[in-house]
């Protein structure tokens, strides 16, 4: 993917009136997916998520994928595989928010030490309804997992 791309995305973002983004990285080993669990006291507490996070202001979106898997995981991206998709929510200070979602490769050996969230799961299409997460998630993955 190269840079238009990424600028594509934001652009179609703009004209729907979103400003706020975020990415988020599906890592996967052996048809298992990366979940995170965010902290009870954290706005959607308890919720398991794909490892994601704010894009900053004037931040390409595949710097800020890179970024934010290593701040929350401590796992090196190696390589962007593919782009899965969008959806939007209402962030905690009510911003419409659109979250980009890559499927991405990332640097063995894999020692993941979380800096914000509570705990992490591999869960794969059998074991996915063991974890709270939001129906746009579910929906990502059920076409992760169709592929």
């Amino acid at each position: 993917m190269d840079k238009s791309f990424y600028e594509n995305l934001i652009t179609e973002a703009k004209k729907c009136g979103i400003k706020r983004y975020v990415v988020g990285a599906i890592i996967a080993e052996n048809r298992k997916v990366l979940l995170l669990e965010r902290p009870k006291e954290d706005f959607m507490g308890g919720i398991y998520e794909l490892p994601s996070g704010k894009v900053e202001e004037e931040e390409p979106l595949d710097q800020a994928l890179y970024r934010e898997v290593k701040e929350e995981t401590n796992l090196d991206v190696e390589k962007i595989e593919n782009y899965l998709g969008c959806f939007d929510y209402e962030s905690k200070s009510g911003k419409k928010t659109r979250q980009f979602n890559f499927v991405v490769s990332v640097k063995k050996p894999m020692e993941i030490k979380l800096s914000e969230h509570t705990n992490y799961a591999w869960a794969d299409e059998n074991s996915l309804q063991k974890y709270p997460v939001t129906d746009s998630v579910k929906r990502l993955l059920t076409l992760f997992w169709a592929k």
